[in-house]
């Protein structure tokens, strides 16, 4: 073969480990996470058409590492591969990818896989290093169309290539990709090299450029607000009289009024009539309703909102949302959405995050002592937030007078179980509300949990399963949760998809959906969660399924539920509703709790939450039942909100997404 040395020293590293060679010619990249330096990326030549590579980073103790090394034919496509490390999760890799003749051979989390392969699709490993964009950037700055295909699916394509200069004189080159991900994938790029690559606040830039990455930042955030913009001007219709005709309307006792005529003028519900009657109205736009369901928009009360995901916000049905942790300049985005500048939803809940020092901090907001603390909460609540968020590594005898504080200012808070306390003594120190079902099931562990580390997810994996729901000290803690009039944020989508998926196979939490999505959203649907092996598979099921229980339990006991993501928007939350009525809460009640009941505890029920004359037209139009079936909350067609309607469809496509159908 013509490439057979490079193919056996990349077999001799896959069966007897990298290399132990420590070139000097090395060329490193920082990792920043969150604005912090967090690890590194590094590169070398091992010989001709073949690299090696290491990468890392932590995020609270959680963080990827990864040896690699790659070989490529003279076309530049990859034609071995291998990656060993451990991913964000610490879960272990051993990745692998050869070809010889006309075959590829791949061995990944999916398990191993043989294929047709030329040599001319570039294979697009599942966990490893940024090094496959750099490979991918410089096969489309050779493409003669501007797309490569992708190996074994898929294809990428270059949009846009943007020539800048730099403040300090450097000349770049911004790409624009699509195909990869829902986000366009954004490479900094000098000639054939890669200088930088910025997504959210996960940024790998070249160490000569660091001192610019705050510029690049800020150019890249320029480049995709314009680009949001011009999807905002394009798939935004703009309504002024509109007849929903025929329709099954939700009302805000959780039944349906069949055959409804809905009357919207100026994006306010103007009128509800028993169909059959005359359309006066003749420039009214007409919409059938035959055989749907008419909704209110729906409110996701667990959010951290970004530029890139309005869209999917509103294309699955939620117009609503509370944000329980982001930046200082949250409001900028809100007034954005709310101009549809960018589509997005109402951000009807601003929550500040507030953590303490430490290792495992969250990196948002930290502060160093309890005197920032207290100033952090002023200064929030000078910025119009209504909440307070606190997390992880904040010590135990701050929680008290942060919590006084907060109430003085009329403020909520909530949040995470600082380390080594329980929920009780939370809620005893002033907590309203609790995130995340996890936090509830330590509780009846140990107030020696660290919290800050992953223990607040294997502790309850393990031992959840035990819960007695009979037993005194649970049905003390419900007692106390209902004295004290505290919130539930339970987010069991999470856990599912944490406790029950198993590495390699598809997740049972995206399985309705997953053949929807661009391929690097697909594979993330297959990680598996936290590791699990042996007894560990049906004690972490067991354990999920005592979550629904005391989901369903805290629901009959009359204790305050929210559905909420904290994750991929819309389809997260449609997933977060069918585990509601698979827990056994009717669907009637857990479609109020996404409506009316949620518009109630964020305050805005005298304007939205349920389709009443007088109230916004925050409206999404079903293709289906969800009283009867609640999965057809999927199939939403269309959402009006602000006097404007976008079709899911068009919202979905936009971003490499596959409609329902």
């Amino acid at each position: 073969m013509k490439y057979s040395i490079i193919l056996f020293f990349l077999i001799f590293s896959v069966q007897t480990g990298f290399s132990q060679s420590h070139p000097l010619d090395k060329t490193i990249y920082d990792v920043v996470f969150r604005d912090n330096l967090a690890g590194t990326y590094e590169k070398w030549q091992i010989a001709d058409h073949s690299f090696g590579y290491y990468y890392t980073y932590t995020d609270r103790g959680r963080g990827p590492k990864y040896k690699e090394e790659i070989s490529l034919n003279n076309q530049n496509f990859i034609t071995g591969q291998s990656i060993k490390g451990v991913n964000y999760l610490n879960v272990a890799i051993d990745e692998s990818f050869f070809s010889e003749e006309n075959t590829g051979s791949s061995k990944n989390l999916m398990g191993t896989s043989q294929g047709n392969f030329n040599g001319d699709k570039l294979y697009f490993r599942y966990d490893g290093s940024p090094a496959v964009y750099e490979v991918l950037a410089q096969l489309l700055l050779e493409s003669n169309t501007g797309y490569v295909d992708l190996y074994p699916q898929g294809t990428a394509e270059l949009t846009k290539k943007i020539p800048i200069q730099l403040s300090n004189g450097t000349y770049v080159e911004l790409l624009i990709i699509k195909g990869l991900d829902l986000d366009p994938t954004y490479i900094w790029m000098i000639g054939d090299q890669m200088v930088g690559k910025i997504s959210g606040n996960l940024h790998i830039v070249k160490q000569d450029l660091s001192p610019m990455r705050v510029e690049m930042k800020k150019l890249q955030d320029e480049i995709e607000d314009k680009s949001l913009i011009e999807v905002a001007e394009t798939l935004t219709h703009n309504i002024d009289k509109v007849v929903i005709q025929n329709v099954n309307v939700f009302t805000a006792e959780g039944t349906l009024l069949p055959s409804q005529d809905v009357f919207v003028d100026n994006g306010k519900i103007q009128a509800i009539r028993s169909n059959g009657g005359e359309i006066s109205d003749k420039e009214a736009n007409i919409i059938d309703g035959t055989g749907k369901t008419l909704m209110p928009g729906m409110f996701d009360m667990h959010t951290h909102n970004d530029k890139f995901r309005g869209l999917l916000h509103l294309a699955g049905g939620v117009t609503s949302v509370r944000d329980l942790a982001n930046n200082k300049q949250l409001k900028n985005l809100a007034a954005q959405f709310n101009s549809n500048e960018i589509i997005g939803p109402r951000i009807v809940i601003y929550s500040g995050i507030i953590d303490g020092p430490g290792p495992f901090a969250n990196q948002r907001n930290v502060i160093e002592n309890l005197e920032e603390g207290l100033a952090e909460i002023q200064e929030y609540k000078d910025l119009g937030y209504q909440q307070i968020k606190l997390y992880s590594s904040i010590l135990p005898e701050w929680v008290l007078p942060l919590t006084d504080k907060a109430h003085q200012l009329d403020m909520r808070v909530s949040g995470h179980i600082p380390a080594y306390m329980t929920a009780t003594q939370a809620i005893n120190q002033g907590y309203n509300e609790i995130q995340h079902i996890n936090m509830l099931f330590l509780n009846f562990l140990s107030d020696t949990i660290d919290t800050r580390t992953p223990l607040r997810f294997t502790m309850p994996a393990q031992y959840g399963a035990d819960l007695d729901l009979e037993s005194q000290e649970y049905l003390d803690f419900v007692k106390l949760l209902k004295s004290k009039n505290i919130l539930v944020d339970p987010t069991v989508a999470i856990f599912e998809n944490m406790f029950v998926s198993q590495s390699g196979e598809l997740s049972p939490t995206y399985q309705a959906i997953a053949s929807r999505f661009p391929i690097i959203e697909q594979r993330s649907f297959y990680t598996g969660g936290i590791p699990k092996e042996g007894a560990q598979v049906a004690r972490y099921k067991e354990s999920f399924d005592k979550m629904l229980a005391v989901v369903a339990d805290l629901f009959k006991q009359g204790v305050a539920i929210v559905p909420g993501t904290d994750g991929l928007p819309g389809f997260l939350y449609h997933r977060e509703l069918e585990l509601y009525v698979k827990a056994g809460i009717p669907a009637s009640e857990v479609l109020k709790m996404a409506t009316i009941k949620s518009a109630e505890i964020t305050g805005v029920s005298d304007i939205v939450g349920s389709i009443e004359v007088g109230k916004q037209a925050d409206l999404i139009l079903i293709d289906g039942n969800p009283l009867s079936q609640i999965s057809d909350i999927r199939k939403i067609e269309w959402t009006m909100m602000r006097g404007n309607l976008y079709y899911s469809k068009e919202l979905y496509n936009s971003l490499g997404v596959k409609n329902f159908k």
